[in-house]
């Protein structure tokens, strides 16, 4: 199989980390399309020196997110809201979760560009070791920025959300 090959069929099964990235930084349907396109322009560049150290996913992670980093500074766009489209319908829901779910969300839209990065790599369920290879920070400073991010989301969201 071609290099060519193997970088569509990986692309294709993990696809959705661009997309997750591209919702987080994008506010509009058409910049996320920009992003997207730009996220896989890179990534492909960038393929030629993937050494496959660290598994397709974990590398995909690092170029979207530097990639969207760098696209959201270069254009200076406006700050993107996280999470703003309705949560998925789940009836197992009762109302007060879901505002809780809601204040949540809308606290961490209020958090810097890094700092959304590592709660999304954090809810993913990567490790500390995996969110430092994909963000180039030690797993140590992961550990303390997310116990830093914890607090901070814990105070903000109850702006939201009263109990």
């Amino acid at each position: 199989m071609t290099g060519e090959n193997v970088f569509i069929q990986q692309l294709n099964q993990h696809q959705n980390i661009i997309y997750k990235v591209c919702a987080m930084y994008m506010d509009d349907v058409a910049e996320r399309e920009d992003l997207f396109q730009e996220i896989t322009v890179q990534a492909w560049q960038a393929f030629k020196n993937f050494r496959g150290d660290a598994k397709f996913s974990t590398w995909l992670y690092r170029v979207a997110l530097n990639t969207a980093i760098s696209f959201y500074r270069k254009e200076k766009r406006k700050p993107a809201v996280f999470f703003t489209e309705q949560l998925p319908e789940h009836t197992e829901y009762t109302e007060p979760v879901e505002e809780q779910v809601h204040a949540m969300y809308k606290a961490i839209a209020q958090l810097s560009k890094i700092d959304k990065a590592l709660v999304m790599l954090y809810l993913e369920d990567y490790s500390y070791d995996d969110i430092s290879n994909m963000l180039g920070i030690t797993a140590n400073n992961v550990a303390v920025k997310m116990n830093r991010i914890k607090a901070k989301l814990k105070e903000e969201s109850k702006k939201y959300y009263q109990v």
